[in-house]
């Protein structure tokens, strides 16, 4: 009797077993797709140019283009060397064109479009396509119920995500680029990116409430009726409010939208903006009051050029305006900056045009992860001798008012940020980092070195690779991990350095690149249908678009003087915000040790900045002290009663200061002393707190 039950449960024991998912070892390569056949596996490698059980076999074609491609090192090394040699290829016009349009296609080719995955599904599915309410994705998940989290490589349980932000993440001392890009080109990418960013935190992770493409709405609103509230519906456009003379969003009384601001901001002190959480530190508040000057500038001229047109179509053709302005500043400077690449990037859409293109676009959730450059935002701000820690920073838009448009745009373009690299984010957006790394999990994603593969980058061999050579580091990740496959995404494209002559890691151009091209390119405006005079208002808006330059935006929208505006700060100008020079054995391991180790663009340092005056005294959390924050600076005005600021009025006319003239020159407008208006008391405010998310319940949609 015994027997028999000893045989029954042998014989369904296996039933009651369930097999390892043979795909949790990502086995097929060279984006083969992996399809589980009961305990065995199958690889669909169609159309991947390789064949065999798990897509490793290149055909003959494949052979011969993979002996003749150079790899990814050498291909940036190209292009960041041998500036000479660019310098003539920069100035035959064919020559550039042939090699900007293989940019193009190369880059775009590396995105699926339209996309295998998305969010919803671990496998391909028609919602993959048509539901646009999730982030696509590049890779599929870690198949559910694998040995470790990261499919077989690595340990059963991950570090958790404090600890690892904590030991690989944190900033133990400011580590300045060693480009020298600014803190303008920190708030540009944030400010640019939160148009497609916006994670939907209430529904999860892998939700978005964007329309996954460069539509403005951060400057519009997202949705009609926000853009209705933020419209004056006069001449075409935007409501704004006048201080000092010159142009700022309106308040919120004057244009009722839900914004992002805690109790302590007072209802005077609340603007109306695009973007709902865009009040919450004074460089986002810059460039929206920028945008908003340039759309009504762009208005007028508009208006001067139509007279018939209505309030309707002057708003729409200053939108589509706008947005060809913004992409082309986006190729021609900011991607050329963060590039590092000695051939000169430029925006023309007719280089497509004799090729099939897909004018449509979709937001990867790694495109998202990847751009989560916290590393970049400095402890303090450095505003025309005055230092502000970032508590005093956060929802303090006082600031811009108190030392002026001109002179914060200035102060920005002076400020060195800092390094995209280990242990460089500060506390505040530390907690960022640690959903960051939480969100990855829930989404199952894959690791590093599967992203490199799917990218054509080789993978890391070693921690050691990884770290760059940083032995301290490398035992620790491998303690963390236990294996270099397992290293998770965001906190590996974290812990690289950057590449050679570039702001970013390898691994964070080689997929970022791929993501930026075609969301730029596959803008309507890029179609042959678009790109035309007449949707731009005739040739004038046409010329606007082609021209666009950060420098003309900032400095033909700033009353008085138009300081330093740049993504970088320049070799002959002495930069604010490194830090001070201290013991060797005081720093991180991981730090600069001195500003010897800032590299200019062109890798020369000027004798200025080699010394560098003492910053003014700050406390040890990087706020000033009572002392020297008490004191007025020599370009302050006297507080306006009760912190409201003078003369300020809710207009819906044609500014004169930040607004359009005829030859986008401001006129006939008195500038204050200096050119710097300020009208916000110095003292007096609110004390500020920072922003922690989980508690904030405004904030489940707020992508940092």
């Amino acid at each position: 009797m015994n027997g028999a039950i000893i045989a029954i449960c042998l014989t369904l024991l296996p039933m009651l077993i369930v097999a390892e998912n043979p795909c949790c070892s990502m086995p097929c390569q060279n984006m083969g797709v992996c399809m589980r056949e009961g305990d065995s596996y199958t690889c669909d490698c169609t159309r991947t140019g390789y064949y065999g059980q798990n897509c490793d076999i290149p055909e003959f074609w494949t052979s011969i283009k993979v002996a003749l491609k150079p790899s990814k090192k050498t291909t940036h090394h190209l292009l960041t060397n041998y500036k000479w040699l660019w310098n003539i290829v920069n100035r035959i016009p064919f020559l550039s064109k042939f090699i900007m349009r293989a940019v193009y296609k190369i880059r775009s080719a590396t995105v699926d479009s339209p996309p295998m995955y998305h969010t919803g599904h671990d496998y391909t599915s028609w919602d993959t396509y048509a539901d646009r309410s999730y982030y696509t994705r590049a890779l599929p998940p870690v198949p559910p119920g694998c040995p470790t989290p990261m499919g077989t490589a690595g340990r059963k349980e991950l570090p958790s995500p404090q600890y690892i932000a904590e030991t690989f993440l944190a900033r133990r001392r400011f580590i300045p680029d060693k480009r020298r890009t600014n803190v303008l080109f920190n708030f540009m990418a944030q400010h640019f990116t939160h148009q497609f960013f916006k994670t939907d935190f209430k529904k999860g992770a892998g939700r978005t409430w964007g329309d996954h493409g460069v539509d403005l709405s951060h400057i519009y609103g997202e949705t009609v009726e926000r853009q209705h509230q933020l419209r004056s519906f006069t001449d075409g456009k935007l409501k704004f409010q006048r201080v000092e003379g010159e142009v700022y969003p309106p308040s919120l009384a004057d244009a009722p939208v839900h914004m992002i601001y805690p109790p302590y901001v007072p209802e005077g002190k609340r603007f109306a903006i695009g973007h709902e959480f865009f009040g919450l530190l004074p460089g986002l508040f810059v460039y929206s009051t920028v945008w908003l000057r340039e759309h009504n500038r762009v208005c007028d001229v508009m208006k001067e050029l139509h007279p018939d047109w209505d309030d309707e179509r002057l708003f729409q053709t200053a939108r589509l305006i706008l947005t060809g302005e913004t992409i082309n500043i986006i190729i021609n400077e900011y991607v050329q900056h963060l590039s590092g690449y000695n051939f000169d990037l430029f925006w023309d859409p007719e280089l497509l045009f004799s090729d099939q293109f897909q004018y449509q676009n979709r937001i990867f959730v790694e495109f998202n992860h990847l751009y989560h450059w916290h590393p970049l935002m400095p402890d303090q701000f450095h505003i025309n001798g005055s230092t502000y820690g970032m508590k005093d920073y956060l929802f303090n838009t006082d600031l811009v008012f108190k030392h002026g448009f001109g002179t914060t745009v200035d102060a920005m373009s002076r400020q060195i940020a800092g390094q995209i690299g280990p242990k460089n984010i500060g506390p505040v957006n530390l907690k960022v980092a640690v959903e960051t790394i939480k969100h990855e999990r829930n989404l199952r994603m894959q690791g590093l070195n599967q992203y490199r593969k799917r990218f054509g980058i080789p993978p890391y061999k070693t921690f050691l690779e990884l770290t760059g050579g940083d032995a301290e580091m490398a035992d620790q990740l491998e303690e963390a991990y236990g294996d270099v496959d397992a290293v998770e995404l965001y906190v590996g494209l974290m812990v690289e350095q950057p590449a050679p002559g570039s702001v970013t890691s390898e691994t964070i151009i080689e997929m970022g690149g791929p993501f930026s091209v075609k969301g730029l390119l596959s803008n309507p405006l890029c179609s042959p249908q678009w790109w035309k005079p007449s949707t731009f208002g005739g040739e004038a808006g046409f010329r606007m678009v082609k021209t666009a330059t950060l420098k003309d935006l900032f400095c033909r929208n700033t009353a008085g003087p138009c300081g330093l505006v740049s993504f970088a700060v320049p070799e002959d100008v002495q930069p604010t915000g490194l830090p001070e020079e201290q013991d060797a054995s005081s720093q991180d391991k991981g730090a600069s040790q001195n500003d010897a180790d800032l590299v200019p663009v062109n890798g020369v340092l000027s004798s200025q900045d080699k010394h560098l005056p003492k910053e003014e005294k700050t406390s040890q959390d990087g706020s000033q002290d009572a002392e020297s924050s008490s004191k007025v600076t020599a370009n302050e005005k006297p507080a306006a009663k009760n912190g409201v600021p003078q003369k300020k009025e809710f207009q819906t006319g044609s500014p004169k200061n930040g607004g359009a003239s005829k030859n986008d020159v401001p006129k006939n407008e008195a500038a204050p002393k200096n050119g710097l208006p300020t009208a916000f008391p110095k003292n007096g405010a609110a004390p500020r707190t920072y922003v922690n998310r989980t508690s904030c319940k405004q904030c489940d949609r707020i992508e940092l």
